[in-house]
């Protein structure tokens, strides 16, 4: 993906575009009314007074005001909810949730549209058959914002709770262990040692490696006429001087590629997906939550996402020739996902127990490097098993 259709997708994601759009297309509709008259050459059967419609345009500018008002005050409490009892870094998939937008948008597109009806109607501006117009776009925007409340009140029922805010991050992490699994290589030839003229790419920022741009790194390399070693994958952190990559050629805007940011981005990086279920598990069994159920879901939701992982990538043909980059390690994948959880669940013998059932069932999987990371795992966790206080408890999880 080019850094500007990225830059394009997470700016999509944001609410105030969302709500910008809505709320414009409100004021829109309800100057539409006004002018619409004169290209209706035929006369509309009733009439349709001011004070009626104006009756229902102040109706809906009074409720959708409180509305709006009350929804982005639940909104608030479970991002709040969110921060406290699952981590931080799953706040950013709530705020992106598109049924919350598009209900927040809706309210404050309708009283947008009330408010201008009620602005421009007094003025004489709608006429016998712009009124009417008015009133069945007004009775449109009623039966939209009764569907948007129903869905949101559906909604609110699970918002920002610890299993649905975990279900986005898995499937989160799903949707980027696919992309990976079908372009392995983000488009390039597989990685090797460059030569030893190569020159350094290096870094000029702080944070963490969100996206490569590919396209860009060939369009340098052809201009060139050389090729370009990409050292880091997104989610790495960097730092000045940090080498990014090497290229055969002097190059000197091929940094431009390369998109640093304060905080890693599920789109371009499998393992922050992991990473984040896991700091979910760990803070479940933190002294504070004490709450093993979800660690063993979410020991549940990590098994299934390596399973999809181990089905390995796919055989495609690289899009471009003069760009090589590393393919994820199996290793730092299992790491990620399981390293913490062994860590903070040393002592709980339920924790152990569904850790090792969860590896062996993994090692039937995959390539014999996935299993030998799934085994590394496996004894890792064994060992950190002599905290747990009872023999018995010990020698159980040594036959399992």
């Amino acid at each position: 993906m080019s850094r500007w259709k990225w830059v394009l997708t997470r700016l999509t994601r944001r609410l105030w575009l969302r709500t910008t759009l809505i709320g414009m297309l409100g004021i829109a509709v309800a100057i539409l009314a006004a002018v619409v008259e004169r290209f209706i050459p035929w006369t509309l059967p009733g009439k349709i007074g001011a004070d009626a419609v104006g009756g229902l345009l102040n109706i809906i500018a009074s409720s959708m005001l409180a509305v709006t008002t009350f929804s982005l005050s639940i909104v608030t409490a479970a991002y709040g909810s969110a921060t406290s009892n699952v981590t931080p870094r799953a706040t950013r998939l709530l705020i992106e949730d598109r049924v919350s937008q598009n209900a927040l948008s809706t309210f404050i597109g309708s009283f947008l549209f009330a408010i201008v009806g009620l602005i421009v109607l007094p003025t004489g501006a709608y006429g016998e058959r712009g009124r009417i117009v008015l009133f069945f776009f007004t009775i449109g925007i009623i039966g939209l914002i009764v569907i948007s409340l129903l869905r949101w009140i559906d909604h609110l029922t699970r918002l920002g709770r610890v299993g649905e805010t975990a279900g986005r991050v898995e499937a989160a992490a799903r949707e980027a262990i696919e992309r990976r699994l079908k372009n392995p290589y983000l488009g390039c030839q597989p990685y090797y040692d460059p030569p030893s003229h190569a020159h350094p790419i290096l870094a000029h920022e702080v944070g963490y490696l969100q996206h490569i741009d590919t396209a860009a790194l060939q369009a340098v390399a052809n201009r060139l006429g050389c090729r370009i070693h990409v050292l880091k994958l997104p989610g790495a952190f960097i730092y000045r001087g940090t080498i990014l990559g090497w290229a055969t050629a002097e190059v000197e805007d091929a940094l431009d590629a390369f998109t640093v940011g304060e905080e890693r981005s599920f789109d371009q990086d499998p393992r922050f997906g992991l990473v984040v279920l896991a700091e979910v598990a760990s803070r479940a069994l933190s002294p504070a939550m004490n709450d093993s159920g979800t660690a063993i879901d979410i020991i549940g939701r990590i098994t299934r996402l390596l399973t999809l992982w181990a089905e390995g990538p796919l055989d495609v043909e690289p899009q471009h020739d003069r760009v090589y980059m590393k393919a994820l390690s199996d290793n730092d994948m299992l790491e990620d996902a399981f390293m913490v959880i062994a860590r903070d669940g040393a002592a709980a013998v339920e924790i152990q127990i569904r850790l090792q059932k969860s590896l062996a069932a993994l090692t039937e999987l995959g390539s014999s490097e996935f299993r030998t990371a799934v085994a590394l795992q496996s004894k890792l966790a064994l060992q950190r098993g002599d905290a747990l206080p009872l023999a018995a408890e010990r020698q159980m999880l040594a036959a399992l």
